[in-house]
């Protein structure tokens, strides 16, 4: 048998320690170095030092057929390996942890503070700072003797150094502690590789000594959008032959109860995780090596915005067996469960899937999108998608609690949502023609605010202040119908500006055509206008509780603005109660509908509700909410 190793003494005496398990078996020993070894000038923590740095020429020997095996401290295999190289045996490991190296036994307490501390691992660099910031770290390379030299010729004053390499090279007296660090899961782990094309009686030879026979298996299930009837009969039988489960939140609780395997909750809601994605990881791989059958059940589908790949990669690359069983995403059931087709012969052809919590939603050109985790951020998706063209008439449905008896349709649109919000988990958006398939066979029930509705929570009163005439000035900016209504002076002797159509509609009524109206129904319209217009005497007729920033914006912009308090606004004095179970959505046409129904209703009680303001202002009102 031919083996090929690196030809530093470590090195060396790992093929004696796994050959000395095969004493009957001879072999031609070949030594050679690696990249890694001829390049001592490189930094092991280079971002760019590629993943086979110690192994690449090794595997070069296996795939011309030079060398029947090598053999490695397996944290040093790079991931994937190369196509054609498999791991054939993984050894039983030695001590996994890190040791200190210092010159005269001092312990990490002990060294002063700016000592310089060796090491070639980012992992090791923060481990250490996390316990001593007051240090300097220091990349270092080489054989571990060359590093020990360093610390003896005061190069560095400490090194750290993983422990199994200490006793391998009877150098474990040098050690003055082991470190409380949180190792590579490989450390002290030897790994023989071979070529995919390496003969039967090798590979049963070295499976004598191949700890992973004794791993268990993990099964990464789809649970499926929440039903459990909705899980695949694969899933099913994986879950019967478990022996520990962790699962999530987007599960059912009850139905995983009866199975009988151990139950371990791992769940990550928003703002609110159980265990960080990285001890998720720890535990399963710690169950797997244990010899457990292993299942971990995710909601949906494990490969969808699930972190499923990363599981994946994680416990492949420290050689656990890893199967996924897929389940029903959430995005492809609502489809049925909603009867709204994500592709139409008629109106829809592509389709999109997208992470709806990013802070920068993409917005794919394509006929339907469905945003999965996208109720926080209904607001910027929403904008996001106009400002890249899409009609502001475009239909949205908003489906929460995907498959349960608590399924919820909302529906909306792109230009509605600009200003809305949802505080309803999870929650899927849909956006596209398709929606108006079926958004028109729902009447909607909305809760109007404003005092044009049934119900309104405010009261407009005129407020008796002195009005100024209007040809004293260069411009009158009406923000609402009730400036329009409440300002007694003609207006045919200056320019007039209104906020939006329902603003001009009023003035029309007066005989007065704006000379200037806002694309929106807010201020940020007016702002844009006045910004480019020469310096000018501004009257703004509005409400007493009229918000400073469109007169602070136009005074910025070099403008002198007169505010006139033309009408009061006040709470309703008998509002009617509603009922807030009987409604999807609410609209506030201001701030003050906003405050008015932050004193009759509990914010607990508007969680199911889809929120909608009137403009940017009263957006950041329903904040409060």
């Amino acid at each position: 048998m031919r083996i090929i190793s690196r030809q530093s003494k470590l090195a060396l005496l790992q093929v004696d320690e796994v050959m000395s398990q095969f004493p009957d078996v001879q072999y031609e020993l070949i030594k050679t170095d690696s990249y890694g070894d001829k390049h001592k000038e490189v930094s092991l923590m280079d971002k760019s030092v590629s993943a086979d740095f110690f192994t690449r020429e090794l595997d070069a020997a296996l795939l011309e057929g030079r060398a029947d095996i090598a053999i490695h401290s397996a944290k040093d295999l790079p991931y994937p390996l190369p196509a054609g190289i498999e791991v054939i045996a993984l050894t039983e490991s030695a001590d996994k942890s890190d040791s200190l190296v210092t010159r005269d036994g001092k312990t990490l307490d002990q060294l002063p503070s700016q000592s310089k501390i060796g090491t070639s691992s980012e992992q090791r660099k923060a481990e250490l700072l996390a316990l001593r910031p007051d240090v300097e770290v220091v990349a270092i390379r080489g054989t571990i003797e060359e590093r020990i030299a360093q610390v003896d010729n005061y190069t560095v004053d400490a090194l750290i150094v993983a422990t199994c390499a200490l006793d391998r090279l009877a150098l474990a007296h040098r050690a003055s502690e082991r470190l409380p660090f949180k190792t590579h899961p490989l450390q002290g782990n030897l790994a023989i590789t071979a070529s995919s094309h390496v003969g039967k009686d090798i590979r049963e030879l070295f499976s004598k000594i191949d700890v992973r026979t004794r791993y268990g298996k993990v099964t990464l299930v789809g649970f499926g959008p929440g039903d459990p009837e909705l899980l695949t009969v694969k899933g099913v039988k994986a879950l019967e032959r478990a022996d520990i489960i962790f699962y999530d939140d987007l599960t059912n609780e009850a139905f995983v109860q009866r199975f009988k395997a151990e139950k371990v909750y791992v769940g990550k809601r928003s703002g609110k995780h159980s265990h960080c994605q990285q001890d998720i990881h720890s535990l399963i791989y710690a169950a797997a090596i244990e010899g457990k059958t292993v299942v971990r059940l995710k909601g949906g589908d494990p490969m969808i915005f699930a972190h499923g790949r990363e599981e994946v990669d994680y416990l492949k690359s420290k050689m656990v067996e890893v199967e996924v069983i897929p389940g029903v995403s959430s995005g492809i059931a609502l489809a049925s469960l909603t009867q709204i087709p994500l592709t139409h012969r008629s109106l829809a052809r592509s389709v999109a899937f997208v992470l709806g919590h990013s802070s920068e939603p993409q917005t794919p050109q394509v006929d339907t999108l469905v945003y999965y985790m996208g109720g926080d951020n209904i607001s910027l998706i929403a904008s996001k998608l106009i400002d890249a063209g899409k009609s502001a008439d475009t239909p949205v449905a908003l489906v929460s609690n995907v498959s349960l008896p608590t399924q919820r349709e909302i529906f909306s649109t792109l230009g509605e949502l600009r200003y809305a919000r949802y505080r309803t988990t999870p929650v899927l958006v849909l956006v596209g023609e398709v929606v108006n398939l079926e958004k028109h066979s729902h009447c909607p029930s909305v809760y109007y605010t404003g005092t044009q509705s049934a119900t309104p929570l405010i009261r407009i009163e005129k407020n008796e202040v002195e009005q100024p005439e209007a040809r004293d000035f260069d411009w009158v900016i009406f923000t609402s119908r009730y400036g329009v209504r409440y300002y007694d002076k003609p207006l045919h002797e200056a320019k007039v500006a209104s906020v939006g159509p329902v603003t001009s509609h009023e003035l029309k009524t007066r005989g007065v055509f704006p000379d200037f109206e806002s694309t929106t129904e807010s201020a940020e319209g007016l702002i844009d206008f006045f910004r480019t217009q020469p310096q000018a005497r501004i009257l703004l007729p509005r409400s007493d509780k009229g918000l400073k920033v469109l007169s602070d914006a136009l005074v910025e912009a070099g403008h002198s603005v007169t505010d006139l308090p033309v009408y009061r606004n006040i709470p309703e004095p008998y509002p009617v109660i509603q009922n807030l179970q009987d409604y999807d959505k609410v609209v506030f046409t201001s701030p003050s509908t906003v405050e008015a129904f932050k004193a009759i209703y509990k914010a607990e009680d508007s969680k199911h509700l889809l929120l909608v303001a009137k403009g940017k202002t009263t957006y950041e009102a329903i904040q409060t909410i």
